[in-house]
């Protein structure tokens, strides 16, 4: 979002606010220490980083240029007796946008009640699921704009204004999130990436900017989630629900701009150990609330999703990880026939994932590939990276963001004039 000095103040409004409720709480159980005493632990990180990219095509709907950021991320952390906060911001110059940019990536509130209960309240970064850069029951907002133009990949999580409460007991434990207002996935909208344009029917970009219709009602387009698991001999399963909204835009206005119709969905999953390497098995099935028969061209049709995945150490330093993912469209017939216009999707969609990732030079140099193949879609997406510590405090990295695709409007073919080779140099402290 645009930068606004005022939110990079929160953080030092609430500070004090920390300290004088944790000086309240000591006084009111009798402890009559100094002033000086007991006070909370603080702690300061954060890094400085400049990161390029160009497009390795022309790409008429927009700039060659993918990526230019001058990016300052802050990190405080206050730890005392009785409670934690966090802070973590990014403040940076996008040279892209040409314009400077502020984003609040975690400022959360997190407490331990009872011995059965956390509580963590305020803006969190959440995850959960087993899929690996596949998100079959993990609802929590996405960005993957930033993912396709070589950002770093902590922010292909978006984060989320929401509370989240475990419950820890002998038989299972539960988490239960409560988003207040409806946090989408930070979507492509032609600023950064071109994309297949439905209405125009053709590609399109910073000719074509997405401004999409959002639930955003407080207490009212809210949403719920839920996980409950247990470890049973050494394997994890898991139970999920969510009431919401589809996170990307599944459906369209009578004026045909994009929106976010309701849904709900229900999950399961089951990792542990096979033979010399994890593996994991996850399904869900995703109803489109607002439209149960299947027949309403206005919003997507109810669906399954599916995934089996598997990662072993092949040797010494060196990992690989094979997934295999399914989308199914149900109430396919009735898909079909109320299509007025545009293309018709496949009944399943079939994506081969794979990651394999080599450490050299006492760990400090890492080559990784990552990649999906969709043999239904005729498409592809290559990930490749070089990340080298060149000291303690100094990182170097370059990669690139690949793209091919038969059809211009499948998922990855529509990105293909979008492919971009990026490098970046990170200095922590």
């Amino acid at each position: 979002m645009p930068f606004d000095k005022n939110q990079g103040l929160l953080f030092k409004l609430l500070i004090p606010f920390v300290l004088f409720v944790d000086m309240t709480i000591r006084a009111s159980t009798g402890h009559c220490g100094s002033l000086f005493e007991d006070l909370p632990v603080v702690e300061i990180h954060g890094f400085f980083e400049t990161r390029a990219g160009f497009r390795m095509q022309n790409d008429p709907h927009e700039r060659d240029l993918s990526i230019l950021d001058a990016r300052l991320q802050g990190e405080l952390l206050v730890d005392t007796d009785w409670a934690e906060f966090k802070y973590k911001g990014d403040l940076w110059y996008d040279g892209v946008t040409e314009q400077g940019e502020y984003d609040t990536r975690e400022t959360w509130f997190f407490v331990r009640p009872t011995d059965f209960l956390d509580v963590k309240i305020g803006r969190q970064v959440l995850t959960w699921g087993t899929g690996e850069l596949v998100f079959l029951n993990d609802l929590f907002p996405k960005d993957w704009q930033s993912f396709f133009i070589g950002r770093d990949s902590e922010y292909l999580k978006a984060p989320s204004d929401a509370a989240k409460f475990s419950f820890f007991t002998d038989i299972a434990n539960l988490d239960v999130v409560y988003t207040p207002q409806f946090d989408p996935d930070r979507l492509v909208t032609g600023e950064y990436l071109s994309y297949w344009n439905a209405s125009l029917g053709k590609l399109a970009g910073r000719d074509a900017i997405v401004k999409a219709e959002k639930p955003e009602r407080w207490f009212q387009d809210d949403e719920v989630s839920v996980r409950l698991y247990k470890n049973i001999n050494n394997y994890e399963a898991g139970l999920y629900g969510y009431r919401g909204y589809w996170k990307k835009p599944a459906g369209r206005t009578e004026s045909g701009r994009p929106a976010f119709p309701e849904l709900d969905v229900f999950g399961a999953s089951v990792r542990g150990r096979i033979g010399p390497g994890i593996g994991n098995i996850e399904i869900a099935y995703y109803h489109s609330a607002d439209d149960e028969s299947g027949s309403n061209p206005l919003v997507d049709n109810s669906e399954m999703r599916y995934l089996a995945g598997y990662t072993q150490d092949m040797g010494r330093d060196f990992n690989a990880g094979l997934q295999y993912y399914v989308e199914q469209i149900l109430d396919y017939d009735d898909y079909v026939s109320s299509l007025t216009e545009g293309p018709v999707r496949d009944r399943f969609r079939h994506v081969l994932t794979f990651r394999f990732t080599k450490l050299l030079m006492s760990q400090n140099l890492e080559l990784s590939l990552e990649g999906y193949y969709s043999h239904s879609d005729h498409d592809a997406y290559l990930r490749p990276k070089v990340h080298y510590k060149y000291t303690d405090h100094i990182a170097i990295e370059t990669g690139a963001n690949l793209f091919v695709g038969a059809d211009r409007n499948t998922f990855f073919g529509q990105f293909e004039k979008n492919t971009n080779t990026y490098m970046a140099v990170r200095y922590s402290f």
